[in-house]
């Protein structure tokens, strides 16, 4: 055990003990403590004990948490194999974190109570933020944990983790018991009249948003894998596409950019006939546009870039009239604008919450319910689990299931109808 001791000098008590260098050496370091003694001498056992135990002395000094955050995601998150769809979730969620007090605190100062009331706040929000939700919830414990514990190791800034004595808490559910049956029924499929008043409708406004809805409602594509679709991916002949990558908006770097899907896989998706014809359609009319547009035609490319370690693949227009860059690659994109500009995401995401208002019946509708829709339309039909799992590209047939158990009304009539018939076998 380290020998230390304490001395008071002015008004104020130090305390000091022997530790090794880089070299091996004893030396003494002294460190400022308080104005009373025994607070001092509390702090040294302290010290010792965690030197004893871990063999470094925290050098927090005034750094706060924010910059503590900002550390991790330049010195671990983005030289790391995480893809850069989490590494921009990490990003943002750091913004907001460091956008709350909290965020400026001093990290030596920083307690598991401190923590746990944040993630409190966050968890069951109060008359100024709304609760988070469970998977937003994950991603803000995620980053405390992952920066707290190289605060510890290897930054050397603090002793131990504070977040490892944090638990994630969540309101429990209520319902209603005595409400009409009919009264407050989200559902989270689109039945196919709604999609056809909904694609009849962004059909007459020649909304370029009507091909990801109609490529999303047949096949249960993540929108941004929808934006992402080429020609290339497409096969008319043997009516399979191919998932490859997915378009988002970065706006920690404010820029559209092309990355992997959600679980960074390649997965088929054979469509049917109708869709086909939707896609071939699609096709004609944008040679069409292209003849129309002629010079003021706009060509989509593509550029990577190369930052810390990590690949960035930037998507940038041009009118057909421009020369092309040497570092610009042109992409075919399916989901494109009239004058060819290519449909982002986020486009297609405005469209979707403009229908909410237009549209009787899409009070709550959103782009992500084209693939429960999908989902549920499958296992209705009696498809495999495991097959519905791999077009979708779920981790684990688990999650499938888990999701969509709501599938429709009518199929759990059907399900629970059978014990007619095993009770009447008898």
């Amino acid at each position: 055990m380290a020998k230390g001791s304490v001395r008071k000098k002015g008004k104020k008590w130090y305390y000091r003990f022997y530790v090794e260098d880089e070299s091996g050496r004893l030396v003494q370091k002294e460190y400022a403590g308080t104005e009373s003694k025994s607070e001092t001498e509390a702090l040294l056992r302290k010290a010792m004990e965690d030197y004893e135990s871990k063999k470094f002395i925290a050098k927090s000094e005034n750094v706060v948490l924010g910059d503590l955050l900002d550390m991790w995601i330049e010195e671990e998150v983005k030289p790391g194999n995480l893809s850069n769809g989490t590494v921009m979730a990490y990003q943002g969620t750091v913004s907001r974190i460091k956008a709350d007090p909290i965020g400026k605190r001093k990290l030596k100062s920083i307690t598991s109570d401190h923590l746990q009331s944040y993630m409190d706040l966050l968890s069951f929000g109060d008359a100024d933020n709304k609760a988070l939700s469970k998977g937003y919830m994950r991603l803000f414990s995620a980053v405390l944990q992952g920066a707290f514990r190289f605060a510890v190791f290897p930054k050397r800034l603090i002793t131990f983790n504070p977040m490892q004595y944090v638990v994630r808490r969540s309101k429990k559910e209520e319902y209603e018991l005595f409400e009409d049956e009919n009264s407050n029924i989200s559902s989270q499929v689109i039945t196919h009249d709604k999609y056809l008043r909904l694609t009849d409708y962004l059909e007459k406004k020649k909304n370029p948003a009507l091909l990801p809805i109609q490529i999303a409602y047949y096949t249960g594509l993540r929108i941004g894998e929808v934006c992402g679709l080429t020609w290339q991916d497409i096969n008319l002949d043997e009516q399979y596409l191919t998932v490859r990558r997915s378009i988002r908006y970065n706006g920690v770097r404010h820029k559209t950019e092309i990355g992997t899907t959600k679980r960074s896989k390649i997965r088929t998706v054979d469509f049917c006939d109708t869709l086909a014809e939707i896609l071939k359609d699609a096709k004609k009319e944008q040679q069409k546009n292209l003849l129309k547009y002629s010079e003021l035609y706009t060509c989509n490319y593509y550029k990577i870039v190369r930052e810390k370690d990590r690949t960035y693949y930037e998507v940038y227009t041009l009118p057909q009239s421009d020369e092309q860059p040497e570092d610009y690659k042109e992409i075919s994109f399916v989901c494109t604008q009239t004058d060819g500009r290519f449909e982002s995401s986020s486009a297609v995401e405005q469209t979707c919450r403009s229908m909410r208002k237009k549209l009787k019946g899409f009070e709550n509708f959103h782009f992500h319910q084209f693939r429960h829709t999908y989902t549920s339309n499958l296992l209705s039909g009696c498809a495999a689990p495991k097959d519905v799992q791999e077009l979708l590209g779920h981790a684990d047939v688990s999650t499938t299931m888990n999701i969509y158990a709501h599938a429709s009304k009518e199929t759990k009539r059907s399900s629970a109808r059978l014990l007619d018939k095993v009770v009447g076998s008898d």
